[in-house]
């Protein structure tokens, strides 16, 4: 029934229940699973001393060394299920459009998302990824909370 199965993995709790249902989907219909991170660039406010605050802004190298990290975990959760990823993607941009290229692209039947994951707070005005990604996914989604 599922041949391919994406999995927007942010290293959320959340996210990573999706990725452990996504294991037992996978071992019952014998699918291939690839994995989808998107790190996004954001400024974290640090306070310093008597009530000041600094901006850091991490590198778009760093954030890709932690969504390598998050990936990683990933593989091994799967493994832990006795899965094997078939492909990890570490992709920029929008993490609902990427989910979705990635399931386009891979000919994906099925992606499976967290339904509460580390979006910010544009997340709750705009909508969140799992709902972007059931508008616009042309294959069948599944949200885990």
């Amino acid at each position: 029934m599922f041949n391919k199965i994406v999995v927007g993995l942010d290293g959320s709790e959340a996210s990573e229940n999706a990725l452990r249902i996504a294991c037992d989907l996978a071992r019952k219909y014998g699918s291939e699973i690839h994995l989808v991170n998107t790190p996004h660039l954001e400024t974290l406010a640090v306070s310093i001393g008597g009530g000041g605050a600094v901006s850091i802004t991490p590198s778009q190298d760093e954030l890709d060394g932690v969504g390598a990290m998050v990936l990683e975990k990933g593989c091994n959760i799967a493994k832990k299920y006795g899965q094997t990823i078939t492909k990890t993607h570490l992709v920029h941009g929008n993490a609902a459009d990427q989910i979705v290229h990635c399931a386009n692209e891979c000919g994906a039947d099925l992606i499976v998302t967290g339904r509460r994951g580390l979006g910010n707070l544009t997340g709750v005005i705009l909508g969140s990824t799992s709902q972007r990604v059931n508008h616009y996914a042309k294959c069948a989604c599944l949200t885990i909370a």
